[in-house]
Protein backbone atom coordinates (compact mmCIF):
# COMPACT_ATOMS: atom_id res chain seq x y z
CA UNK A 1 0.00 0.00 0.00
CA UNK A 2 1.64 3.43 -1.19
CA UNK A 3 0.79 6.45 0.86
CA UNK A 4 0.59 9.57 -0.92
CA UNK A 5 1.46 12.98 0.65
CA UNK A 6 -1.23 15.11 1.92
CA UNK A 7 0.19 18.92 1.83
CA UNK A 8 -3.06 20.18 2.48
CA UNK A 9 -2.89 18.61 6.34
CA UNK A 10 1.17 18.34 6.38
CA UNK A 11 1.02 14.45 6.03
CA UNK A 12 -1.45 13.90 8.66
CA UNK A 13 -3.79 11.14 8.47
CA UNK A 14 -7.46 12.31 7.69
CA UNK A 15 -10.14 10.70 9.79
CA UNK A 16 -12.21 9.89 6.06
CA UNK A 17 -11.92 6.93 3.85
CA UNK A 18 -12.57 9.61 1.04
CA UNK A 19 -9.16 9.67 -1.22
CA UNK A 20 -7.39 12.49 -1.25
CA UNK A 21 -6.84 14.23 -4.96
CA UNK A 22 -3.52 12.88 -4.80
CA UNK A 23 -4.38 9.47 -3.60
CA UNK A 24 -7.14 8.94 -6.59
CA UNK A 25 -4.36 10.17 -9.63
CA UNK A 26 -1.44 8.12 -7.97
CA UNK A 27 -3.95 4.68 -8.17
CA UNK A 28 -4.78 5.81 -11.78
CA UNK A 29 -1.14 5.22 -12.87
CA UNK A 30 -0.61 2.27 -10.61
CA UNK A 31 -3.42 0.46 -12.37
CA UNK A 32 -1.68 0.56 -15.79
CA UNK A 33 1.58 -0.29 -13.52
CA UNK A 34 0.71 -3.41 -11.74
CA UNK A 35 4.01 -5.47 -10.59
CA UNK A 36 4.02 -9.10 -11.67
CA UNK A 37 3.14 -10.80 -8.45
CA UNK A 38 0.33 -7.86 -8.83
CA UNK A 39 -0.98 -8.92 -12.16
CA UNK A 40 -0.71 -12.87 -11.10
CA UNK A 41 -3.22 -12.22 -8.09
CA UNK A 42 -5.53 -9.73 -10.25
CA UNK A 43 -5.87 -12.15 -12.54
CA UNK A 44 -7.30 -14.47 -9.77
CA UNK A 45 -9.50 -11.82 -8.24
CA UNK A 46 -10.75 -9.82 -10.68
CA UNK A 47 -14.51 -10.27 -12.28
CA UNK A 48 -15.30 -11.93 -8.72
CA UNK A 49 -13.92 -15.19 -9.35
CA UNK A 50 -12.88 -16.00 -5.63
CA UNK A 51 -16.04 -16.71 -4.66
CA UNK A 52 -17.80 -14.27 -5.97
CA UNK A 53 -16.14 -11.23 -3.62
CA UNK A 54 -15.81 -8.24 -5.49
CA UNK A 55 -11.97 -6.90 -5.32
CA UNK A 56 -10.92 -3.36 -6.45
CA UNK A 57 -7.12 -2.88 -7.63
CA UNK A 58 -4.87 -0.17 -6.17
CA UNK A 59 -7.76 1.22 -4.42
CA UNK A 60 -7.60 4.79 -2.80
CA UNK A 61 -8.45 5.37 0.75
CA UNK A 62 -7.42 8.51 2.64
CA UNK A 63 -3.85 9.02 1.64
CA UNK A 64 -3.18 5.50 1.00
CA UNK A 65 -3.28 3.16 -1.87
CA UNK A 66 -4.33 -0.31 -1.21
CA UNK A 67 -3.30 -3.00 -3.72
CA UNK A 68 -6.40 -5.06 -3.37
CA UNK A 69 -9.90 -4.34 -1.39
CA UNK A 70 -13.02 -5.81 -0.91
CA UNK A 71 -15.54 -3.63 0.14
CA UNK A 72 -18.09 -6.33 0.89
CA UNK A 73 -15.34 -7.73 3.62
CA UNK A 74 -13.80 -3.97 4.44
CA UNK A 75 -10.59 -5.85 3.79
CA UNK A 76 -7.90 -4.82 2.12
CA UNK A 77 -5.03 -7.79 0.60
CA UNK A 78 -1.43 -6.30 0.52
CA UNK A 79 1.44 -7.69 -1.25
CA UNK A 80 4.61 -7.35 -0.01
CA UNK A 81 8.03 -7.94 -1.94
CA UNK A 82 11.65 -6.99 -0.46
CA UNK A 83 11.43 -3.48 0.18
CA UNK A 84 8.58 -3.96 3.14
CA UNK A 85 11.39 -3.06 5.91
CA UNK A 86 13.32 -0.40 7.91
CA UNK A 87 11.46 2.68 6.66
CA UNK A 88 8.47 0.62 4.77
CA UNK A 89 7.27 -1.02 7.57
CA UNK A 90 7.12 1.97 9.67
CA UNK A 91 5.12 3.27 6.77
CA UNK A 92 3.05 -0.01 6.82
CA UNK A 93 2.58 0.23 9.93
CA UNK A 94 1.37 3.78 10.39
CA UNK A 95 -0.72 2.30 7.33
CA UNK A 96 -2.32 -0.53 9.14
CA UNK A 97 -2.97 1.53 12.49
CA UNK A 98 -5.01 4.00 9.93
CA UNK A 99 -6.83 0.85 8.53
CA UNK A 100 -7.43 -0.95 12.06
CA UNK A 101 -9.16 2.50 13.76
CA UNK A 102 -11.42 2.11 10.87
CA UNK A 103 -12.42 -1.67 10.90
CA UNK A 104 -10.82 -2.13 7.81
CA UNK A 105 -8.95 -5.63 8.08
CA UNK A 106 -5.51 -5.95 6.22
CA UNK A 107 -4.11 -9.19 4.76
CA UNK A 108 -0.73 -9.15 3.91
CA UNK A 109 0.93 -12.05 1.85
CA UNK A 110 4.18 -12.14 -0.05
CA UNK A 111 4.97 -12.02 -3.36
CA UNK A 112 7.02 -14.92 -3.40
CA UNK A 113 4.03 -16.92 -2.06
CA UNK A 114 1.80 -15.55 -4.88
CA UNK A 115 4.51 -17.29 -7.63
CA UNK A 116 5.12 -20.03 -5.82
CA UNK A 117 1.79 -21.26 -3.65
CA UNK A 118 -1.15 -18.84 -5.20
CA UNK A 119 -3.24 -21.58 -4.08
CA UNK A 120 -2.54 -21.46 -0.34
CA UNK A 121 -2.32 -17.23 -1.03
CA UNK A 122 -6.19 -17.60 -2.60
CA UNK A 123 -7.44 -19.62 0.36
CA UNK A 124 -6.11 -17.39 2.67
CA UNK A 125 -7.70 -14.17 1.26
CA UNK A 126 -10.99 -16.30 0.81
CA UNK A 127 -11.13 -17.48 4.16
CA UNK A 128 -10.40 -14.04 5.36
CA UNK A 129 -13.51 -12.50 3.51
CA UNK A 130 -15.76 -15.14 4.93
CA UNK A 131 -14.92 -14.44 8.20
CA UNK A 132 -14.87 -10.59 8.13
CA UNK A 133 -18.27 -10.52 6.67
CA UNK A 134 -19.42 -12.66 8.96
CA UNK A 135 -18.31 -10.48 11.55
CA UNK A 136 -19.74 -7.74 9.85
CA UNK A 137 -22.86 -8.71 9.17
CA UNK A 138 -23.44 -10.50 12.70
CA UNK A 139 -25.19 -7.75 14.71
CA UNK A 140 -25.66 -8.50 18.87
CA UNK A 141 -29.04 -9.43 20.27
CA UNK A 142 -30.63 -6.27 21.18
CA UNK A 143 -31.02 -4.93 24.58
CA UNK A 144 -33.95 -6.29 26.94
CA UNK A 145 -36.64 -4.16 26.64
CA UNK A 146 -38.35 -2.34 29.88
CA UNK A 147 -41.54 -3.96 29.31
CA UNK A 148 -40.45 -7.17 28.64
CA UNK A 149 -38.90 -7.46 31.87
CA UNK A 150 -41.89 -6.23 33.51
CA UNK A 151 -44.20 -8.77 31.89
CA UNK A 152 -41.56 -11.55 32.65
CA UNK A 153 -42.72 -13.67 35.72
CA UNK A 154 -40.63 -13.55 39.08
CA UNK A 155 -38.75 -16.81 39.92
CA UNK A 156 -41.52 -17.34 42.92
CA UNK A 157 -44.62 -16.82 40.23
CA UNK A 158 -46.26 -19.98 38.81
CA UNK A 159 -46.75 -19.95 34.94
CA UNK A 160 -50.37 -21.10 34.85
Amino acid sequence: MYRVPDDEHQGSLRPTIRPTERARAHAKELRAELSPPERVLWSKLRREQLHGFKFRKQHPMGPWIADFYCHEAMLVVEIDGSTHHGERKDLDDARDQWMTARNIGVLRVTARDVFENLFGVLSAISRRCHERVAKLHTRPPPPPDEADERTKPSRGDSEA
